[in-house]
């Protein structure tokens, strides 16, 4: 169930909505195009399931802009089909981040690409920017993304690509075929309350490929007397600048 829900739509424009405490959904979109989302509150409690703020699929040139989103699920979510989406000056906290995918839950699930969010600040959300995809699933792709100019308040994962979804470290299914590739962290700062602050768990049978983290500053600041970490699987990755965690060796 969604607050509103957008199909079939195009050239359409959200604008100066507030949609509070949904039984689901906040706002769907799907099989839309050129579709404008500009000055939107959102808000449900954080401990609220399912209720995503902006769930978009099988739509192309999607913009989000100088939007609040609170709620107890993805802030954004962008799964198969997702296809030149832009995402900037949006605060997101609490709830679970920006998140691409779930990938590969169904068979011929059609390509995410072209994913910008910039400017947008995190605050006391379970994840940053992740991406995720579900073991055992069939071929398709999620590339050509941009994650630039970020700010993290007390982030949990900040940086996360989970292609183990579901597993709950006990991987029991086959490795996971969509293929990451072309991704870009640039400029993402601040703190997060996990010591694993960039965490990149990729597929053994399709590894992630051009993985870009340039200037990444993200302090710890949990209990344990630790420096912030990386943890990486499977992943073909640059760096450059800053590295605060270190690089994964």
């Amino acid at each position: 169930m969604q607050n509103l829900k957008f199909n079939g739509v195009t050239n359409g424009l959200i604008r100066g909505i507030n949609s509070i405490n949904p039984k689901g959904v906040h706002i769907f979109i799907t099989d839309s195009q050129n579709i404008r989302v500009r000055a939107v509150y959102i808000e449900a409690p954080g401990t609220s399931p399912n209720t995503d703020g902006i769930h978009i699929s099988d739509s192309n040139n999607v913009r989000i802009a100088r939007t609040h989103i609170s709620t107890g699920d993805d802030c954004v979510g962008m799964i198969q089909g997702s296809t030149n989406i832009a995402i900037n000056k949006v605060f997101c906290g609490p709830g679970h981040g920006i998140s691409v995918g779930s990938l590969g839950k169904y068979e011929t699930e059609n390509d995410v690409r072209g994913i910008i969010v910039k400017n947008c600040t995190f605050a006391n959300t379970d994840n940053g920017i992740r991406i995720k995809s579900w073991p055992g699933s069939q071929p398709s792709q999620a590339t050509g993304m941009i994650f630039q100019d970020l700010i993290m308040q007390n982030v949990r994962n900040p940086i996360i690509i989970d292609q183990e979804y579901g597993c709950n470290g006990k991987c029991n299914k086959a490795p996971s075929k969509v293929k990451i590739s072309n991704v870009h962290y640039i400029n993402v700062k601040g703190t997060t309350s996990s010591d694993i602050a960039v965490d990149l768990i990729c597929s053994s049978q399709s590894p992630c490929e051009n993985i870009e983290l340039r200037d990444i500053d993200l302090k710890y600041v949990g209990p344990k007397k630790v420096r912030s970490t990386s943890l990486c699987k499977h992943a073909k990755i640059g760096y450059g600048g800053i590295q605060n965690p270190p690089a994964c060796r």
